[in-house]
């Protein structure tokens, strides 16, 4: 999936097939007039069915996502959805490969002060819908991406660059309940390096460049 800028930018889909060391392309499907920022990802459950998240420039860049269905080189899509209603920027999916149809989509939400967010999204068929939004960092949020536990239904890190903690890179534990996100999107931690070298469920240091402890006093 991609942007062809020589045909007015227009969102653009096509198959890939490999056989061998070469790879040969069916024809571009068109999904959407102005598609920018776009992400794609397969449900790992479903032959030949993924999703499309997009900036939509025909619509103030607002976040759409559309489904698509492969069938041989061709591609059809289904009706583009509306998921957040103002800038977005930075888009990133995963399906759940635990729940046929799941996923979550992060981005930054620039009708919410740039901040980190993530939501729900259900495949049936050729639709999709989301559940309610979550913020998941309620700072300036630059380039999130997310991932799914594949031995734990409905359970995703996300992580990104922390905007508002000079740009230290950052990860958040989520969990997907039904459509949503249940509300403990709480437990962050900074990336840093191990102290030592530390074996599997052993207690490790982490060592954080510039990292101040300020809950203290005297």
């Amino acid at each position: 999936a991609y942007t062809d800028q020589a045909d007015g930018g227009k969102g653009k889909a096509r198959v890939g097939t490999i056989a061998g060391t070469s790879v040969s392309f069916g024809t571009a499907a068109v999904f959407a007039a102005g598609a920018y920022g776009l992400s794609v990802a397969f449900d790992p459950n479903t032959s030949g069915k993924f999703v499309i998240p997009y900036k939509d420039q025909g619509a103030s860049l607002y976040g759409t996502a559309i489904v698509g269905t492969v069938s041989g080189t061709s591609i059809t899509f289904g009706t583009a959805v509306v998921f957040n209603a103002g800038s977005t920027v930075y888009l990133h999916i995963a399906f759940d490969p635990n729940t046929a149809g799941k996923f979550v989509a992060v981005y930054k939400d620039g009708g919410n002060s740039n901040y980190g967010t993530a939501i729900v999204g259900t495949v049936s068929g050729t639709s999709v819908s989301f559940g309610a939004a979550v913020v998941l960092h309620a700072a300036s949020t630059m380039f999130p991406s997310v991932a799914f536990d594949p031995n734990t239904s409905g359970k995703f890190v996300a992580v990104y660059e922390d905007g508002g903690n000079p740009n230290y890179g950052t990860a958040i534990m989520g969990q997907i309940a039904s459509t949503v996100l249940t509300p403990n999107l709480t437990s962050t931690n900074f990336l840093g390096t191990s102290t030592a070298a530390y074996t599997n469920a052993q207690t490790a240091t982490i060592m954080l460049q510039g990292g101040i402890s300020t809950n203290q006093t005297g």
